[in-house]
């Protein structure tokens, strides 16, 4: 079996404290870190086994991974597993890159984003150096608000050519044309996340080869549909992985569009879906960034 999984646990509590975020400012308490530490031994564990798999694993926590010690030796530990193609996880890059020399950069990537207002500018960028000299893959993303706009340019100009800076667009907020410009000035795949991609029973690799994992091992085919599809730890989730539309309207958020068969972003993402990397080389041009040797369809406004 060739699986992706997309896994989050327990963890809500972050160290930031982002507007836009409803799970800012979180604290965990005592129990509720040991309970996610387990869970995560536990799933780790299960993916250490499947000798006979070929595996995937991004971590999507709710909250900040990276600054727990249990997420960064998990991350170290699975990278050097044969049988996992690619472990990476959602991160707002405040922690410490040192434990990085003990995982296997072929395997390790990061996606991270970076929030203005919440770290100093220069340290941030400076960690995405120590990641680049590490030889790490990783993208670097921002929040598409307006009080952003001047932040990510500076990121953009600031980064190392190579790594992909990727825009969201903020939940709520409506671009008209011209602001969707500046934003695509910045990321050309933009305009994949400026509007919601209507998904009612279209093709979708979730549930098949791609399937979300919670902390007690309840699969569901994706982190937006709730119906379950059997647990990970008893194995009964095996039998029901096969193609299936998607039961929702609209699909908004990139760790589900993306793998929408009738989009070409795994195309796209070749070899970096999970750490949402594209497949083409990044370059750029004064106030711009293009995506080297990629056609980039624009998708229709809805």
């Amino acid at each position: 079996m060739d699986l992706t999984l997309l896994y989050r646990g327990p963890l809500a509590s972050c160290d930031y404290d982002c507007p836009y975020c409803p799970f800012a400012k979180r604290r965990d308490t005592t129990a509720q870190l040991r309970a996610d530490r387990a869970a995560l031994e536990r799933f780790a564990a299960w993916v250490a086994e499947r000798t006979d798999d070929r595996l995937a694993v991004l971590f999507t926590p709710w909250g900040e991974g990276l600054v727990r010690s249990w997420y960064r030796r998990t991350l170290a530990d699975l990278s050097r597993l044969p049988h996992v193609r690619r472990v990476a996880i959602q991160t707002n890059l405040s922690c410490r890159t040192d434990w990085l020399a003990e995982a296997d950069p072929d395997t390790l990537a990061l996606w991270c984003t970076y929030h203005p207002g919440q770290t100093p500018y220069e340290r941030f960028l400076t960690k995405c150096r120590e990641l680049s000299g590490r030889g790490v893959r990783f993208s670097v993303g921002v929040v598409g608000l307006p009080e952003h706009l001047d932040a990510a340019r500076r990121l953009r100009a600031d980064l190392p050519e190579h790594v992909y800076l990727w825009i969201n667009a903020a939940e709520g907020h409506t671009y008209t044309d011209a602001e969707a410009d500046l934003w695509t000035g910045l990321d050309p795949l933009f305009p994949y996340s400026r509007h919601p991609h209507a998904s009612a029973g279209l093709p979708c690799r979730t549930g098949e080869s791609v399937v979300s994992v919670d902390g007690d091992g309840t699969v569901r085919r994706c982190h937006f549909v709730p119906t379950p599809l059997g647990n990970l730890y008893d194995g009964s989730y095996r039998t029901a992985l096969r193609p299936r539309p998607c039961p929702l309207t609209v699909c908004d958020c990139h760790i589900g569009y993306v793998h929408l068969e009738t989009l070409p972003l795994y195309d796209v993402f070749a070899g970096g879906v999970l750490e949402r990397v594209p497949a083409a080389a990044t370059a750029r041009t004064p106030g711009n960034a293009v995506l080297v040797g990629l056609p980039v369809p624009r998708p229709p406004s809805r």
